[in-house]
């Protein structure tokens, strides 16, 4: 699952991406947000051939556990994953590359 544009209208409970196999990202942020506006092109970049990597838009905010049990502070928080476990995070990511390397860190994290 490549680049998602929209934000989820559920979010996945903690368990489920505690369970999620292969490699993948939760972004946390808002559509109002200007620094989420600024990023989507660098993740959509990085991710726009990435079949293999499933990509989770999660709206934060009050009232939304996941971004909690993640620890979030500021928006967005790019969290990449290995069979549920994180292995790289970015906050407010400004370059390509920073978004490129841990795009591939999670492929090849080791299961």
């Amino acid at each position: 699952m490549p680049y998602t544009a929209q934000h989820l209208a559920q979010p996945p409970s903690r368990d489920e991406v505690d369970r999620l196999t292969g490699a993948a990202v939760v972004e946390f942020g808002t559509p109002w947000c200007g620094h989420c506006q600024r990023a989507q092109p660098l993740i959509e970049q990085a991710l726009k051939d990435r079949a293999d990597v499933a990509h989770i838009k999660v709206e934060d905010g009050p009232g939304q556990r996941l971004g909690r049990t993640f620890g979030v502070k500021l928006w967005p928080t790019l969290v990449f994953l290995k069979d549920g476990k994180e292995v790289a995070r970015l906050v407010r990511p400004q370059e390509q590359q920073d978004v490129l390397d841990a795009v591939n860190t999670a492929v090849s994290a080791p299961a």
